[in-house]
């Protein structure tokens, strides 16, 4: 995925949305230095702004960060909603549909999936706290919801479909994990969907 440049002619922010703007910025220095620049004062710089600006939106570099975990889970959940829109596709064909939207996400935005997955969000009971929550709850939600109406249909065993969306999300991350680590090419993952969908759904015994 092309990187841009941070160069003052790229600068994100004129007079549109600052807070927008900001998020934009941080996501690309997240994608090219890690979560450790992050720094308001910095994006300040970058967007041509006051360095108290930023302010305004993210009352520190936490709040950055958790906003960018917003963001990204928001994205992930709009890609995980269209995939299993799809009419006519059986159980299985949902699930790789669904997989693909995921692994295609995480192989777009590795350090922010990365960021999501951190646990070290807003504290409880905060606002932030509450979105984020709501946000992996839909993330999660699509694939229980999915699997339960599956169960309904008898086109997969019974059981509490909360546990089998864990088992199936760990696959899904697991596989997302060794892309961004290198031990897999992105490719061959994606190529490799539809055969792991099939081996997670019907196991490697002979049969």
């Amino acid at each position: 995925m092309p990187r841009l440049s941070s160069s003052p002619s790229n600068r994100p922010y004129h007079h549109g949305d600052l807070r927008a703007a900001l998020l934009k910025s941080a996501e690309r220095t997240l994608r090219d230095k890690g979560v450790g620049a992050l720094s308001l004062r910095e994006l300040a710089r970058d967007a041509g702004v006051s360095h108290a600006a930023p302010g305004r939106h993210f009352k520190d570099k936490q709040a950055l960060i958790d906003a960018l975990a917003l963001d990204g889970y928001e994205r992930l959940n709009r890609a995980l909603d269209t995939a299993v829109e799809g009419p006519g596709l059986d159980f299985e064909g949902r699930l790789a549909a669904l997989a693909r939207a995921y692994l295609g996400f995480a192989v777009e935005n590795p350090e922010l999936l990365e960021l999501m997955f951190a646990r070290k969000h807003a504290p409880e009971g905060s606002a932030g706290s509450a979105q984020l929550a709501a946000a992996v709850d839909h993330s999660l939600g699509s694939i229980t919801r999915m699997i339960a109406d599956a169960q309904e249909q008898g086109e997969i065993i019974a059981g509490d479909p909360e546990r089998i969306t864990m088992i199936a999300a760990a696959s899904l991350h697991g596989l997302a994990t060794l892309i961004a680590g290198g031990a897999l090419p992105a490719d061959e993952g994606m190529n490799g969907l539809d055969e792991h969908v099939h081996l997670l759904l019907n196991g490697i015994r002979p049969r």
